[in-house]
């Protein structure tokens, strides 16, 4: 199953596989998240999904159940 999912401020979409790593999916879209320790300890991915939910892309996939997934990316000035 495929979700279509939207970066924003760029509004940048692209189709991604339920499962998919949300680094692969940003990559592959062209769009950069900044990454720290790989393990979202450090909190350097975080992005926000249209909920208002902040989540660490690096250690989150693509969710089942939805048809699209919309995800603000915002810059911290310390990464």
């Amino acid at each position: 199953m495929t979700v279509r999912v939207r970066f924003l401020p760029d509004d940048v979409t692209i189709d991604a596989e339920v499962g998919e790593p949300l680094l692969d999916v940003a990559d592959r879209a062209g769009v950069f998240i900044p990454t720290g320790c790989l393990m979202g300890s450090c909190h350097a991915c975080s992005v926000e999904v249209e909920d208002g939910h902040t989540i660490r892309a690096c250690i989150t996939a693509v969710p089942p159940r939805r048809e699209e997934l919309t995800i603000n990316l915002f810059s911290d000035p310390t990464w």
